[in-house]
């Protein structure tokens, strides 16, 4: 067994119990899967993260979900760095990260943490009855073509009408299923991230749920990558009009959170999306884990 330091972070909120947490295990990054993954389980959290050193950037970075190792996350992402700059880990104003998804460069902008999320890829298109079917709704509350993006990890952005439908959304495993078998299945699996073009708040200019399977908690606070994806099929489609706007998440399970979101490139040819919010560091100490070599 091995002691080793960790933070755990609130992401996209800069105060106690609000946003996404993620819990940070510093030069954990040689633990093996089952331990990383046993971890997340332990928290009840929907990720961690564990940093090791890197020979391609400042910082190497892993992600885990209770079940698996994805490659990237955007609260943890966030979460990462303010916890590496609260221990004094970070100099200056800008730092690179290895990632399952590539380098991720980030800078600091006061309490700022804005990364720079990979040029988006555009997937398959979901009929909007599949989508609507997997979080129980009627197909009239999707706005347009629901398709797969991704900015570093997969989503179905999936844009509601309103607030009433997205309150309304329920997962249904069976149809999350069939979509999953349509964008990739078993551990590639893209749950749809539900978007409205209305913020929660007057601050906001949009308002977004994402719904998890087990053996995640049943929904998600704040999802950065997925607000980087949803981000570039606005733009793609049109429905953002603007260069930089403020997404919002988490407000309805009493963690708000909140995103800036600024465009890098034209909307048909985009290089990639900012997605940047604050971290609060919520507690710090230690724990002991098998040190396995991974």
């Amino acid at each position: 067994m091995r002691r080793f330091r960790f933070d755990w972070v609130d992401a996209f909120t800069g105060r106690a119990f609000g946003g996404n947490g993620c819990a940070v295990v510093h030069d954990g990054a040689g633990l093996d899967d089952a331990t990383c993954m046993g971890f997340v389980r332990e928290t009840s959290l929907v990720e961690c993260t564990f940093t090791g050193p890197s020979q391609v950037a400042d910082v190497r970075v892993r992600y885990f979900l209770a079940s698996r190792e994805i490659p990237f996350a955007g609260h943890p992402t966030i979460a990462t760095v303010a916890a590496l700059r609260a221990r004094g880990l970070v100099s200056g104003d800008s730092l690179t990260l290895e990632t399952g998804a590539g380098v991720v460069p980030i800078t600091l902008d006061g309490d700022l943490v804005e990364m720079t999320q990979v040029a988006p890829e555009f997937g398959v298109e979901v009929d909007p009855a599949l989508a609507a079917r997997a979080v129980g709704l009627a197909p009239e509350e999707v706005v347009g073509i629901p398709q797969l993006v991704s900015t570093g990890l997969p989503f179905v952005i999936t844009v509601l009408r309103d607030h009433a439908a997205l309150r309304a959304a329920r997962l249904n495993l069976g149809a999350l299923n069939d979509l999953a078998d349509l964008t990739g299945g078993g551990s590639n699996m893209a749950e749809p991230f539900l978007v409205t073009l209305q913020g929660a708040t007057p601050a906001g200019d949009t308002f977004s749920r994402l719904l998890l399977a087990p053996p995640s908690p049943p929904e998600d606070p704040f999802t950065g990558s997925a607000t980087g994806a949803m981000a570039a099929y606005l733009w793609a489609k049109g429905l953002m009009p603007k260069d930089s706007f403020v997404a919002e998440q988490g407000h309805w399970l009493d963690r708000p959170g909140q995103a800036r979101v600024t465009r890098v490139g034209p909307a048909q040819a985009m290089t990639g999306i900012r997605v940047a919010g604050p971290g609060y560091v919520l507690m710090s100490g230690e724990v002991m884990l098998p040190d396995a070599a991974g």
